[in-house]
């Protein structure tokens, strides 16, 4: 007759274990953790994490009691991460161009302060890149958390998985971040659902139980948590985000500040699409430059509603990357714009070759002449494109 979990923890001879010791046993026995769990809710509650059971009237034949290092070496595989390469110093990128909110994430990392931190803006303008830059020069300890609608506590905080046949607790990057007090970077965190509502403690900076070991974990000196977003959790009202959530109120509040991060202006934005040329070895500053006013154009006619599509600076970056491979600007830049719709496509294009046409200042703007041209073509495909058909 198979054995219950009970009977085997009677057998070990102790009248009072610690879910952590109850732990160990039926792992060490082959049994699953949710037996575990049912076991402690059957007992009787001595004190806060100890549980015990009445022992048998009559004694009955005690099993060899497991030996001490054993329980040990089960405890440290039972409740230790198996590996921490989701903890580095994220290194220098050198073409990366200081701008925007960037002193203000430096001044915030160097504090050593625990400061929730979250930053709000469009795809592609930055922010991610921001925090890791700044930790790579302030040479601080760095973990990204990407986060999706499927991320639960066990992928943040950790769980039960199966290595090398063994079944162990293995701890989430969360975890390993407060630990080791360093940045936990929690990306696009606007596309999770409630289930993100286990790190309201976290934000609040206390210690946190891990239910499923009993262990306690303080935050080293040093952890603070940045969230990164597209939206301010309140979802996306143009439909733009569709991945976007509404976040709980009482989980936004515990962050300490909004950050907001637009595009870079102009001067620092062609800075940055120099250095991805130098990067690529490419030389074409005239390039560059009609790029910049090509975008720029863009997200005007965007913040004006004339558009529904933007170029943001990572797109930019892709584009001189094409450029590098195939040496053809047009062919760059359609390769690089290939997922909007056709009519976005062939209104962007068009700009291009009009802008690739234009005279430029010597700070690489449009030169007047040229600017209410450029913004009818926008405005044509706007007419065209989204009235509504007249019967």
């Amino acid at each position: 007759m198979t054995k219950t979990l009970n009977t085997v923890l009677r057998e070990t001879g102790k009248s009072s274990f610690s879910n952590k010791e109850i732990m160990i046993v039926a792992t060490a026995n082959g049994f699953d953790p949710k037996d575990a769990y049912k076991e402690i809710n059957n007992l009787h509650r001595v004190k806060r994490g100890v549980y015990s059971f009445e022992l048998p009237a009559v004694s009955a034949p005690v099993a060899p009691q497991v030996p001490q290092t054993a329980m040990a070496n089960i405890a440290f595989r039972g409740v230790a991460s198996v590996s921490n390469d989701e903890v580095y110093v994220p290194a220098v990128d050198p073409t990366y161009i200081k701008w925007g909110e960037y002193t203000t994430i430096m001044k915030i990392i160097k504090s050593n302060m625990f400061f929730p931190t979250y930053i709000a803006g469009l795809s592609g303008n930055g922010k991610t890149m921001m925090v890791e830059q700044a930790c790579a020069k302030t040479k601080r300890e760095y973990v990204r958390v990407q986060i999706s609608p499927e991320t639960d506590e066990d992928d943040l905080i950790g769980g039960f998985r199966l290595v090398n046949g063994e079944t162990v607790f293995q701890k989430g990057p969360v975890v390993k971040a407060m630990e080791r007090g360093c940045i936990l970077l929690i990306d696009e965190i606007d596309r999770a659902t409630n289930k993100i509502m286990c790190l309201q403690g976290v934000l609040e900076g206390n210690p946190i139980l891990l239910k499923k070991t009993g262990e306690v974990v303080t935050p080293a000196d040093g952890f603070n948590v940045i969230a990164t977003a597209n939206t301010k959790g309140r979802g996306s009202d143009d439909g733009r985000f569709t991945a976007a959530s509404i976040i709980d109120e009482a989980f936004l509040e515990r962050f300490v500040c909004v950050i907001d991060q637009a595009f870079p202006q102009p001067t620092i934005e062609k800075k940055i699409v120099e250095k991805h040329m130098a990067k690529f070895g490419v030389e074409d500053t005239e390039f560059a430059e009609k790029l910049i006013a090509w975008s720029n154009v863009i997200r005007k006619t965007f913040e004006a509603e004339g558009v529904e599509e933007v170029v943001s600076t990572r797109r930019l970056c892709h584009i001189v990357k094409s450029f590098s491979i195939f040496e053809d600007r047009m062919k760059a830049i359609n390769m690089c714009i290939s997922r909007f719709d056709e009519e976005t496509r062939t209104a962007f294009l068009d700009l291009y070759t009009k802008i690739d046409e234009s005279q430029l200042t010597e700070n690489g703007e449009i030169v007047q002449d040229d600017t209410a041209a450029l913004n009818n073509i926008l405005n044509e495909y706007n007419k065209e494109g989204h009235e509504e058909d007249v019967p």
